[in-house]
């Protein structure tokens, strides 16, 4: 960490096997990500259950270079915040669950899904089985009956809203699947 670690006791008086729980913890942090700029943890018992003793709360905010990232235990969540060291254990397993989340995305490991193209038909030939559709970019793709997927080529509509795989035909380009948007397989 570019920052010292800073540990927050709220309403308790500190306690130094905490406070050493508390930079074990982040430590392991500091090894898993090293751009992390600062850490800070606040602990903080919530006094409202005095015959099942305190339940904690603990916070940790976390700076990375592109902004803050922040995890929080609260003890309503879960009873067992009654011990220190489960609420402390829970909050630094969120924090560094976010921060293998930030680390994929700095790396550009995160999955991306391509979304498949999307026009509307234009053009309809029922006598000769094909059509076409027109892109958002204003492209015209050939497409043939045999191509459309659970639907019949005679009740297709000019306007229909429709998601393609195009590819190079011999005459251009073409649709080797076409599905209409919004409409859902029909179990005739």
């Amino acid at each position: 960490m570019q920052l010292p670690l800073q540990i927050t006791f709220r309403n308790m008086q500190p306690s130094a096997a905490v406070e050493a729980k508390v930079r074990e913890r982040a430590e392991k942090l500091d090894k898993f990500y090293a751009h992390i700029m600062s850490c800070r943890v606040v602990i903080e018992p919530q006094h409202k259950h005095h015959h099942q003793g305190n339940l904690y709360q603990i916070r940790i905010d976390v700076t990375v270079p592109d902004g803050e990232l922040v995890a929080t235990q609260e003890p309503n969540e879960h009873h067992s915040y009654v011990d220190v060291y489960v609420a402390i254990r829970d909050a630094f397993d969120a924090i560094r669950r976010q921060l293998e989340n930030y680390a994929k995305r700095r790396r550009g490991d995160v999955k991306t899904h391509e979304v498949p193209p999307h026009g509307r038909l234009v053009e309809l030939f029922p006598g000769k089985n094909y059509g076409k559709i027109e892109t958002s970019d204003g492209r015209l793709i050939y497409f043939h009956a045999n191509s459309l997927v659970d639907e019949d080529f005679a009740e297709l509509q000019i306007g229909t809203e429709v998601r393609f795989v195009e590819e190079q035909g011999e005459l251009g380009p073409q649709a080797s699947t076409v599905h209409l948007v919004g409409k859902h397989h029909r179990g005739d």
